[in-house]
Order: C-alpha cells, then structure tokens, then sequence
C-alpha cells in the first residue's frame, strides 16, 4: 500500500517472486471511468473506489494460499473492505517523503495517474494502524533492500522493516 509513485508494482513484483507466489497490479482493476477520472487529474472519490476495492478483494480471496497484489489502499476503511474478503492480508505500507515521491512521479512515464494528484494522495493517506498486521518500510533505498525489510519484519513480526 502508499501513494502513487510510492513503488507498490516494482516492490510488490519482487516480493512475489521471493516468496514465489501470484502477483496483481490493482491499477488493471480499476473501471475505465476511473482511469478516465485520475488521468483528466481528478483524484477518486469513496464512491468510485467501491467496485475497485470489490474487485481487489475478490482477487485476495482468490488467492488465501499466498499472493501480492500492489493496492493504494489509502485508508482504513479500504483495508478494512480487502480485510473483509480476506481477514489473513496482511499489509506492506510503503512510506517516503513528498520529496522523494514527487521525483520518482517526475521520471515515471506512460502512467494515467499524474503526479499533480500526489498531493490529494498524501492528504487521504492513513498510516497502519497499531491494530493492523502488516509492515512499514522507508522507501528511500533500492528494492532488494525493501524486500529484504518486509521478509524480515514478517518473520519477526516487528512493525518497522
């Protein structure tokens, strides 16, 4: 989980093949009129995210034996939907600053979600909450070493990866 341009389909590719299990990208979930919506720079709203997060958590009930699926999964309540269909998922938040989030949407191309709504992002986001299983981990560093922090904070059930 964490905002756009955060690394969630490059970290979570190489999570999946690590633990040498299915990987999904959220985003080919997404309803054509939200991609239509965030492309025209128009940050989505709870209402358009519902038939997404359905989708997202069929996907994980589909896939309780193991799977990585990279998912914004910006608040709460979001996570609460996906936990809903599969109350094993546990969550990878991955957290940066505006800085170095801003520069990677900078170089990204041929992406519908433009780097202006990254600001929309960074204001919706909910932090894992104490009661959440899941990992945060610093995005500021190369993604062996991202995934080297989830693997071990996973296995020793620390918060921090």
């Amino acid at each position: 989980m964490g905002v756009a341009g955060s690394g969630k389909s490059t970290v979570g590719i190489a999570l999946a093949r690590r633990l040498g299990v299915p990987f999904l990208d959220a985003d080919d979930l997404h309803p054509p009129a939200n991609i239509a919506k965030m492309a025209a720079g128009e940050p989505l709203d709870d209402e358009d995210r519902q038939p997404w997060l359905e989708r997202v958590g069929g996907w994980l009930a589909d896939h309780r034996d193991g799977g990585v699926v990279s998912c914004s999964a910006l608040k709460r309540a979001y996570r609460d939907k996906l936990r809903a269909h599969c109350a094993s998922a546990r969550f990878l938040h991955l957290s940066g600053s505006a800085d170095v989030i801003a520069r990677r949407l900078a170089i990204r191309t041929a992406h519908f979600m433009p780097a202006a709504l990254l600001r929309s992002q960074l204001d919706a986001l909910e932090p894992l909450g104490a009661d959440e299983a899941g990992v945060v981990v610093d995005i500021d560093r190369g993604v062996d070493a991202i995934v080297e922090g989830v693997l071990a904070g996973l296995r020793h059930g620390t918060r921090r990866g």
